[in-house]
């Protein structure tokens, strides 16, 4: 089966099992979601979710949080993982924002030129918070897509490309979080059962189930 056929049954059964898409960050806006997709790095997003409301409490907007010092930052993102290095980031992140103009703009470019910000939180802040279409891969995504036989797992780089190519773009912005859905539902990274998930157990090769099985 080619990847585009492949790429049509996908898609039509993640719309049906996940016909809703809500972003699992809580946000009220395109800043604090950058925020919070940056805080998202290497933590979960329960554990995000549960460290924001202090820190948008002391400060929601980049105006607020560029007068906040690093320690303080710091202190109301101590549950999450690299908390320091991301405490530094927020704090010269918000100050670019006011130097530019204090709002966040809808720009590929001045995005990632933020500190903190590479091309995956950029493509989450592009496609949720302004719908303009974008495929952010995270570590869900790029096993599922070479699980599945849409790309060849290369790179993340890579995997961005490919999904683009099988998948219209009109469906980008909900198949990037239908697929993570999937994959923290139904395809764990480990002691995966191919055979009997929804996806993996027709669109997997044979040979990437034997390997998948000697992880066991």
């Amino acid at each position: 089966m080619k990847r585009s056929e492949k790429a049509i049954i996908i898609g039509e059964l993640l719309d049906e099992m996940y016909p809703e898409t809500p972003i699992p960050l809580d946000h009220d806006d395109p800043y604090t979601l950058l925020v919070a997709v940056m805080l998202s790095a290497q933590t979960t997003d329960k554990k995000v979710n549960e460290v924001t409301p202090q820190l948008f409490s002391a400060a929601n907007t980049p105006q607020e949080m560029m007068k906040l010092e690093v320690s303080e930052i710091q202190h109301h993102i101590r549950q999450i993982g690299l908390a320091p290095t991301k405490a530094r980031n927020l704090k010269r992140m918000a100050q670019q924002i006011v130097l530019a103009g204090g709002e966040i703009t809808p720009d590929w470019e001045f995005l990632e030129s933020l500190a903190g910000v590479g091309h995956k939180t950029a493509s989450v802040v592009m496609s949720q918070a302004f719908g303009i279409p974008a495929f952010p891969v995270d570590t869900h995504i790029h096993r599922l897509a070479s699980r599945w036989g849409l790309s060849d797992g290369r790179s993340v780089e890579k995997t961005e490309r490919d999904l683009k190519r099988v998948f219209p773009r009109d469906t980008w912005n909900r198949r990037h979080l239908q697929i993570i859905y999937f994959g923290r539902e139904h395809c764990p990274a480990r002691r995966h059962d191919m055979e009997g998930c929804p996806i993996c157990s027709w669109a997997s090769t044979k040979k990437r189930k034997r390997e998948e099985k000697k992880k066991w």
